[in-house]
C-alpha cells in the first residue's frame, strides 16, 4: 500500500511510496482510508515547529472504513465508517477521569505502537494516526464511529480543524449572543472559529488575515468585516467606540498575533488562544496588564471539550444547515499529488484540501 512519508524534519516534499502496515493485534483496528484533510498542523510537524519524531507519515485528519478489528475490540466492526482521531480520549487516564477528555494525551502514547514499516525502517503515523496512507492500523479507541449520512470528506475535516475552531467558540470562549468578535488567522481553524461565533449569535465578527482570498472566504462564511492586520486597531476603534471587542481569537500561533488579539479586547473581555505555536515562542504579556485589565486568556486545545460531544454537536449543526462545511473544501487532490496540496496550503491558495485516497 502507498503512504506519503516525510523522511526527515524540514524536508520540503513528501515521498509517496510503498510501505507496510504494522502493529495489528489486540486492541487495534485496521482502517482503509477514504479521505484525509490537509491541516496546517501537518505542515508545522513537517517543518519542526511542532516537534515530531521523523521519519513519519503525516496526516491527522481522516475518515475511512474499518476492515479488521483485533481481539477485545467491541465498539466497531468491519464495515463501520469512522473518523481516525489523532488524540482520542482513552477514558482511563487522569485527564479523562477528571472530565477533560480533550486533554488526554493518548495520541502521544500511541507513537509507541508504530503504524508503518518502510523497508526495514519503522515509521510512526503522525500522533499515532498517519492518515496520508491508503490504510492505517490504529488504537481501537482512535476509531470514532460516524453517522451514515456524513460524507467521508466532511468527517475528515471534523477530525481536527473544524472541531478545534467551532469548539473554541462554543466550548472554550462560550461566545454570547450580540457580542463582538475578532478572529485573527483565517485558515481552516480560523474560518471554523468564525462559523462557531456566528452560530453562537455574535453580532459583529471582524476577520483578520494578510491574504486577500482568505479575507474573501471569511465574508462568505459570515464575517461582518474582513481586514488586513494593519487595519485591526482602527477597525476595532471604529466598531466599538474605542472600548474593544468582547472576544478575540488567535488562530496563528505567534506571539505577535496573540498581542494583537489581547490589545483588541475590551477590559474584562476574553482572548482565546487557538493557534498551535512553537514551544520556543514566548509571549510579552506583562504581569501588571494581566491583572489590571482583567482580560481572560483562555487557551483552547482540540475544541475544549470531549471530542465525541463536539463531533456530535458539529454534525447536528451541519445537518440543520447552521454551518457550511462543504464550502470549506476548496480543493480535492489524489494522494499522488499531495505535494501540490502542500504548496497550495503554504501560499494560501487553498482553504482546506481533501486528499482523495479511496
Amino acid at each position: 500500500m502507498r503512504a506519503a512519508v516525510l523522511h526527515k524534519t524540514g524536508d520540503e516534499a513528501l515521498d509517496v511510496r510503498e510501505v507496510e502496515t504494522v502493529s495489528f493485534g489486540p486492541g487495534r483496528v485496521r482502517v482503509r482510508m477514504h479521505k484525509a484533510g490537509l491541516c496546517h498542523s501537518d505542515l508545522s510537524a513537517m517543518s519542526g515547529v511542532l516537534m515530531h519524531p521523523a521519519p513519519f507519515v503525516p496526516g491527522h485528519e481522516g475518515a475511512g472504513e474499518v476492515v479488521e478489528v483485533g481481539e477485545g475490540v467491541t465498539h466497531v466492526k468491519p464495515g463501520d465508517r469512522v473518523i481516525v482521531c489523532w488524540m482520542p480520549p482513552c477514558d482511563a487516564c487522569p485527564s479523562c477521569k477528571a472530565g477533560d477528555g480533550h486533554l488526554c494525551r493518548s495520541g502521544y502514547g500511541n507513537l509507541a505502537n508504530p503504524n508503518f514499516k518502510d523497508g526495514e525502517t519503522i515509521v510512526p503515523g503522525m500522533l499515532g494516526a498517519g492518515t496520508f496512507a491508503e490504510e492505517v492500523v490504529i488504537a481501537a479507541y482512535a476509531a470514532i464511529p460516524i453517522p451514515d449520512d456524513v460524507p467521508y470528506d466532511i468527517a475528515a475535516l471534523v477530525g481536527c480543524g473544524v472541531t478545534t475552531g467551532i469548539g473554541a467558540a462554543l466550548n472554550t470562549a462560550k461566545v454570547k449572543p450580540g457580542s463582538s468578535v475578532v478572529v485573527i488567522g483565517l485558515g481552516g481553524v480560523g474560518i471554523s472559529i468564525l462559523q462557531g461565533a456566528k452560530v453562537a449569535g455574535a453580532a459583529q465578527i471582524i476577520a483578520v488575515d494578510p491574504t486577500p482570498n482568505r479575507r474573501a472566504w471569511a465574508l462568505k462564511f459570515g464575517a461582518t468585516e474582513a481586514i488586513a492586520p494593519e487595519e485591526l486597531a482602527e477597525t476595532v476603534k471604529r466598531v466599538t467606540g474605542g472600548f474593544g471587542v468582547d472576544y478575540a481569537f488567535e488562530a496563528v500561533g505567534k506571539p505577535g498575533t496573540l498581542r494583537a488579539a489581547y490589545d483588541a479586547v475590551r477590559l474584562g473581555g476574553t482572548v482565546c488562544l487557538v493557534g498551535a505555536g512553537s514551544r520556543s515562542d514566548l509571549t510579552d504579556l506583562s504581569m501588571g496588564e494581566l491583572v489590571m485589565t482583567e482580560k481572560a486568556v483562555l487557551p483552547s486545545f482540540y475544541g475544549g471539550d470531549d471530542i465525541r460531544r463536539t463531533y456530535d454537536t458539529i454534525f447536528a449543526l451541519w445537518r440543520a444547515g447552521r454551518i457550511d462545511l462543504e464550502s470549506m473544501i476548496t480543493h480535492h487532490v489524489p494522494l499522488t499529488e499531495i505535494n501540490e496540496a502542500v504548496r497550495q496550503m503554504h501560499t494560501g491558495e487553498a482553504l482546506r484540501t481533501v486528499i482523495d485516497i479511496a
